[in-house]
């Protein structure tokens, strides 16, 4: 008897539960907001999106990444603006205070080691191997922790940049971020600080007198100040960029958002997009994103959870 295929809606039931361990590694902080398992209907909806999908187009958020340790901003509960009233550093204040860029650059050194140790889970895995199944055509993260090129993806777009990376703003030079921490550690052998609470952007809150005597490099090219190759809040992603991720998702035929909420209008943007071009959409993400209306599916659960019951590895 053939399948009976289900119309599409938002899944809220939790009825059949399938999995409950959580997929945190053990011992490991969780960032993960507490959410209801996701039910066995919901998996057959969304394994079935994935059947269909030929060139299968993905974005993922901040949701993917907490699955590895590593905190987001807006999760209730457990994201940075629910943890404290610190707020991420805005590009305009970065680019005209050298106090600010000390103390972000001291901040990020301390928590660099712990940021840049994290590894891929289980739902980056699973989209590594869409990609080398003929699958995944393009997937395009809002994530900065280099965490899908750890996994091994390739047809990969970091729209906000990464933090393993670091810019010059005046010669444009780019470099790696571990030879920057070396340089740190040069320029400041006896300088110590007391880490407070993880951001997600790979630093740590520090209190400004402990910040006071850390010494920050110039460029060794042009003596230009240096910048993670990421985007500011407050910056804008390239238009180049966005042009290309626009034509990758043309050549697409269904979008997939992994663990975004899409609050934020660089990646929302690509949604309005795939509506209008009535491709279909489906959603995996814990709680209510931006482009819930534009969806034809939407469940709710852990990505890695989700994605290894319908792709196991």
């Amino acid at each position: 008897m053939e399948k009976m295929r289900l119309p599409w809606w938002t899944i809220t039931s939790h009825s059949a539960p399938v999995r409950k361990a959580s997929s945190v590694p053990a011992g490991m902080v969780s960032f993960v907001p507490t959410c209801s398992t996701t039910d066995a209907q919901a998996l057959d909806q969304l394994q079935d999106f994935v059947s269909r999908a030929r060139r299968l187009f993905v974005i993922s958020g901040a949701g993917l990444s907490t699955e590895s340790g590593i905190p987001d901003y807006r999760s209730e509960g457990v994201g940075l603006y629910a943890r404290t009233d610190r707020r991420p550093m805005q590009h305009a204040e970065f680019v005209r205070s050298a106090k600010s860029r000390q103390r972000y650059w001291a901040r990020n050194f301390v928590g660099w080691p712990q940021f840049s140790s994290h590894q891929p889970n289980a739902a980056h895995k699973v989209l590594q191997q869409w990609e080398e199944r003929g699958k995944l055509h393009w997937l395009v993260t809002q994530n900065v922790d280099a965490l899908h090129s750890k996994a091994g993806q390739k047809r990969l777009t970091e729209l906000h940049g990464c933090s393993h990376r670091v810019m010059c703003l005046g010669c444009g030079a780019i470099s790696g971020r571990e030879e920057l921490q070396r340089q740190f550690i040069s320029l400041n052998p006896d300088w110590q600080a007391q880490a407070g609470a993880v951001a997600p952007d790979g630093d740590v809150f520090l209190e400004d007198e402990q910040v006071l005597n850390f010494r920050v490099p110039s460029c060794s090219n042009c003596g230009g100040i240096l910048k993670p190759e990421v985007t500011f809040f407050g910056d804008t992603v390239l238009k180049g960029t966005v042009q290309f991720v626009h034509d990758r998702l043309a050549e697409s035929d269904a979008v997939l958002v992994v663990g975004s909420s899409l609050q934020v209008y660089s990646g929302y943007r690509f949604l309005m997009a795939a509506s209008d071009r009535k491709m279909p959409i489906a959603i995996l993400n814990i709680g209510p994103t931006r482009a819930d209306h534009l969806a034809k599916l939407k469940v709710t659960g852990r990505c890695g959870e989700v994605l290894s019951v319908i792709c196991p590895l």
